[in-house]
């Protein structure tokens, strides 16, 4: 959730680790800071609030000055979000420092044992008693005391350690958060993500869980924590730095809309063939009869990325007719779910680092299921972790709020129920038809987009409104769910998407006078039943705003507001509809004067449970 940034080389760590920082901010988090050991000792800071405030903090200090250091921004689990809660933590003697992301599970049973061998507690943090712990099992060897203490422990952690006796060593462990750690020439950057390590090296390798990396200016030794070798798997990182700046936009999500035509021409380029009727996906052709064979799909995944898996149920059902089941993923792992065989699990995740989304693929794999990613983040542990899986290709998404991500994941549902469906019992004509379709979406989201000022106008007319409702059928029923979300996300408007016709079995009483009741009504299987639930919102007094295709004159007579789309395939419809679900979203966060790119108390990659 929160980052790590580390440092050990021959240039002033200072500057980049706070530059990493940065690159890390939209991860979310609430507190900064930094730790530096040089000739002079080790030098701490740390600031409540944005990077920039901890950056304000250092200029008025001196120190700082060694090539080697750690830093962190936190996203408060464990106390609450004061100076000093905040990271880097030390043991009381300051000798051990450290940075953490993830949670110590029996932290509470560490820190009673610990107390009553002499350690003082100055914080509520579970990180304070892991540098405790870590120090009272420190004899001259940094790497050997942080194994014997991270065999304590329970839970999720990512670390980084200095220790101020070893001035030249810097040891990084992972079980559960993500950990890269970057390869230059004499120098190593640590990061709980490839964008604080690209702009110094593109050469890089993914801790494993209870994997332990020992790290000097001229050397590196990778293990587990139990000491046994481990020869990392080095990975070729792609410069994306172009795709982080803003540019001409004034928000990260606002670009990132945007961005959704050429993110979509991405996803498909390569992968799809009109002229034969097929579809390409490289990363499931050493698995295709399996896949072809398969009983049972069961998508996972955890917020929007849930979502995509409610659409992709659709689309598996319909389009390859092969019986699938959707599932929270923090709740598949405790409820001893039912795997047959002929099981395959999709775990969906932009990040592929989503902690309940990862315990829920292994407990898929642990009961005999054949394990499929569908992430956006190469190198991830979800794509470490799972037999074949598809890449979104979307670039870097830096909003917290997703939205090219979700429309790369429904897009490329799309494409494996298509691939499914062609081996399967679908004709060539009617896949054909599909991928022509498909094709379609990126030059029918461009026309969507060009109604922003008209959206943002009718944005404006409800957006004093705290109670909004979005309804939708079909397909467009984990849509509504999703634009009721973005809206919640970034403008704290409390919101609740549902199937329209769950409306009147309960919610309706919701309904008062000038209520904003958002409908998707486009054409379709059940557009006169959307029609018949808008007459009974209207009745009470709700005011509807419907996402309607093109040319409706019925939808006219019924809404007060109408967003248009273009006509689209059934099935692909979500990938328009959601559009102006994300600019009403946008625009309403940015017309509260709320920060629409970190909204309060959410992150980026939930890699806690």
């Amino acid at each position: 959730m929160c980052g790590i940034v580390g440092y050990i080389g021959n240039i002033p760590a200072k500057g980049l680790l706070i530059e990493g920082l940065k690159r890390l901010e939209y991860r979310g988090y609430d507190s900064a800071g930094i730790a530096v050991l040089g000739d002079q000792g080790l030098d701490v800071e740390r600031a409540v609030g944005r990077v920039a405030n901890l950056e304000a903090k250092l200029e008025s200090r001196t120190g700082f000055d060694g090539t080697l250091g750690i830093a962190h921004t936190r996203w408060a689990t464990h106390g609450a979000v004061t100076e000093t809660n905040c990271h880097p933590h030390t043991d009381n003697a300051g000798n051990i420092c450290l940075v953490h992301n993830g949670i110590i599970e029996n932290y509470a049973a560490l820190r009673t044992v610990l107390g009553e061998r002499g350690h003082e507690f100055r914080t509520e943090t579970d990180t304070e008693v892991l540098a405790c712990l870590i120090a009272e099992l420190y004899e001259g060897d940094l790497e050997s005391a942080v194994k014997a203490a991270l065999k304590e422990v329970t839970g999720a952690y990512a670390i980084a350690v200095l220790c101020t006796q070893e001035p030249d060593v810097l040891v990084c462990a992972r079980k559960g958060g993500p950990l890269m750690v970057g390869v230059g020439s004499g120098e190593y950057v640590v990061a709980s993500d490839p964008s604080a390590i690209v702009a110094h090296t593109n050469r890089a390798f993914a801790l494993d869980d209870y994997n332990v990396v020992r790290l000097t200016r001229d050397s590196i030794r990778t293990s587990t924590i139990h000491n046994k070798a481990v020869t990392p798997q080095m990975l070729q990182l792609n410069s994306e730095l172009g795709q982080v700046e803003l540019g001409s936009f004034d928000h990260y999500m606002q670009k990132e809309i945007f961005e959704q035509p050429r993110a979509l021409r991405t996803t498909l380029r390569g992968r799809v063939d009109r002229d034969e009727g097929r579809i390409v996906l490289g990363g499931l052709l050493s698995h295709a009869k399996e896949l072809v064979r398969a009983r049972k799909f069961i998508m996972t995944g955890q917020g929007t990325a849930l979502h995509a898996g409610m659409i992709g149920e659709y689309l598996f059902e319909d389009l390859a007719k092969i019986p699938t089941e959707v599932e929270y993923a923090s709740e598949f792992r405790y409820r001893n779910p039912i795997v047959e065989e002929g099981t395959v699990v999709c775990a969906i995740s932009q990040s592929g680092e989503t902690a309940d989304t990862l315990a829920a693929l292994e407990e898929a794999k642990d009961k005999g299921a054949l394990a499929l990613g569908v992430v956006n983040s190469v190198g991830s542990s979800i794509s470490r972790n799972t037999d074949a899986g598809v890449y979104l290709r979307v670039g870097p998404e830096i909003g917290v709020a997703s939205t090219k991500a979700f429309t790369g994941q429904v897009a490329v549902l799309t494409m494996m129920a298509l691939f499914l469906g062609r081996r399967r019992l679908t004709s060539v004509e009617k896949t054909k038809h599909m991928i022509a379709e498909l094709e379609s979406v990126p030059d029918k989201i461009e026309i969507v987009l060009e109604q922003a000022d008209r959206i943002k106008a009718v944005t404006e007319k409800y957006v004093q409104r705290e109670n909004w409702l979005f309804m939708g059928r079909g397909y467009n029923y984990p849509t509504a769910l999703e634009g009721a979300l973005k809206l919640k996300e970034i403008s704290y408007i409390h919101a609740e998407g549902m199937p329209a016709a769950e409306m009147k079995h309960g919610p309706i009483a919701l309904i008062n006078d000038g209520m904003p009741a958002v409908f998707i009504a486009n054409r379709g299987a059940q557009y006169t039943k959307v029609l018949a639930n808008i007459e009974e919102v209207r009745a009470r007094g709700g005011h509807i705003i419907a996402v309607a295709t093109e040319g409706d004159k019925e939808i006219e007579q019924v809404a007060h507001d109408v967003l248009w789309v273009p006509e689209v395939a059934e099935p692909l419809s979500p990938l328009l509809t959601v559009v102006p679900l994300q600019l009403m979203a946008y625009y309403a966060a940015v017309l509260r004067g709320h920060d629409v790119d970190k909204p309060r108390n959410l992150a980026k990659s939930v890699t806690v449970e």
